[in-house]
């Protein structure tokens, strides 16, 4: 896949370069402006990932440009919801306000690029038709391939609520796909084609998580030398992922009440109630009761976030998938480090099996990353795995 990265901070886009480079099937050619870019791009280029504020032309312009030629990414310091929302209009899915992780920025050009891939697929096979491809079919046939009964009955629940706007609280434990659940039921509603907004609460220290969610007006604090729109206004239109819900400040729980009965939130510095159109989508691996009992999370709030609760069992639960999952990592892996295709012995197959997987689908992965890399040959190996030193607790 074939990249261009616009950006005119020449630290970011070195950072960018950098972290890419691993990654041999992407292929990243940066520019630092959007004159220079639209010089040099052609049919081959895939994706566009831009930044907003750049001398000479900037971000939104740059896209007018490129007319929806290209997948675009969007990646600034200063977002506005004019600018946020402008970039939706033309055509933007995936909207990163600096700082950011890397990991995030590349878990959306994956993304990008197995849609890509699956429509260029549907092309072939029906260029003879006037078939045209949906987000939806890409998203309900491919994004769960599973032979588990206890998966299918919760993937079947999930895509019926996916349709109405009733709020959706995903309960599991730590590692077993509550965010790739929430995008499921996001890209199968009505509200696809708009933003999906997901925030970590116990990623974000206190002090800053109520600046995140509702904005703040400029002069709201010592720091705040320009408005800032918060998650909730981003998001307008489309789905706001809350996960970890159960660590949310007490202070603030009253406020995400409010946002949810009222359709409305105030910035930080402001009396003026901004109204909202967005789909609560949260998830927790928390016990809430106990929380609920001890005071720490507000009854009421936790009623009006599980109108729908649905419970994603643990990988444990899952056998029948565990293998085809690490096959899937395993081809990924090995196309994504130039490794030649590796599999795993009967022998590592019965020991991923009998595994316990607390870590569930998370730990699932980094094991299966860790071993193609730490395998010989082309065959994976039991001690390659290092599942004996994780069960002793020597190795996490």
């Amino acid at each position: 896949m074939k990249i261009a990265i616009v950006e005119d901070d020449i630290n970011m886009r070195k950072s960018l370069e950098f972290f890419f480079s691993d990654y041999k099937d992407l292929e990243i050619i940066s520019f630092k402006n959007p004159k220079d870019a639209l010089k040099s791009l052609d049919d081959s280029f895939e994706l566009v990932i831009t930044d907003i504020n750049m001398p000479q032309m900037d971000g939104i312009k740059f896209l007018t440009q490129l007319n929806g030629k290209y997948e675009a990414i969007v990646i600034t310091g200063n977002a506005t919801l004019n600018t946020a929302i402008e970039s939706m209009r033309l055509g933007v899915k995936d909207f990163f306000q600096k700082p950011f992780e890397p990991q995030d920025l590349l878990n959306a050009i994956y993304r990008t690029k197995k849609i890509l891939e699956f429509n260029k697929e549907f092309e072939k096979v029906n260029k003879n038709t006037q078939v045209t491809p949906s987000k939806k079919t890409f998203d309900k046939e491919k994004l769960f391939k599973s032979s588990s009964p206890k998966l299918e009955e919760v993937k079947n629940l999930a895509l019926k609520v996916a349709p109405t706007d009733a709020s959706v609280l995903l309960l599991g434990a730590s590692g077993v796909g509550k965010e790739v659940f929430a995008r499921f039921i996001h890209e199968n509603s009505k509200r696809s084609n708009a933003p999906f907004v997901a925030l970590n609460m116990a990623a974000i220290p206190e002090h800053l998580l109520e600046s995140e969610l509702f904005g703040y007006e400029k002069g709201a604090f010592t720091d705040a030398i320009n408005s800032k729109p918060g998650l909730f206004e981003i998001a307008q239109g489309g789905s706001v992922f809350l996960d970890e819900i159960g660590e949310m400040p007490m202070a603030l729980q009253a406020k995400l009440l409010r946002a949810l009965q009222e359709k409305e939130i105030i910035r930080l510095g402001s009396a003026k109630p901004i109204k909202i159109d967005v789909r609560f989508i949260s998830a927790t691996n928390a016990n809430i009761q106990e929380k609920i009992t001890n005071k720490e999370f507000r009854e009421d709030l936790f009623f009006r976030l599980q109108t729908v609760p649905i419970k994603i069992p643990p990988l444990k639960e899952r056998i029948e998938e565990i293998l085809p999952l690490a096959y899937v990592h395993i081809n990924e892996i090995c196309m994504n480090y130039g490794f030649k295709q590796k599999s795993l012995s009967k022998e590592a197959e019965d020991k991923i099996l009998n595994y316990t997987w607390p870590g569930n689908i998370r730990e699932l992965l980094s094991v299966v990353e860790r071993a193609c890399i730490l395998s010989d040959g082309e065959i994976i190996m039991p001690k390659d795995l290092c599942l004996d030193e994780r069960e002793k607790g020597l190795f996490n």
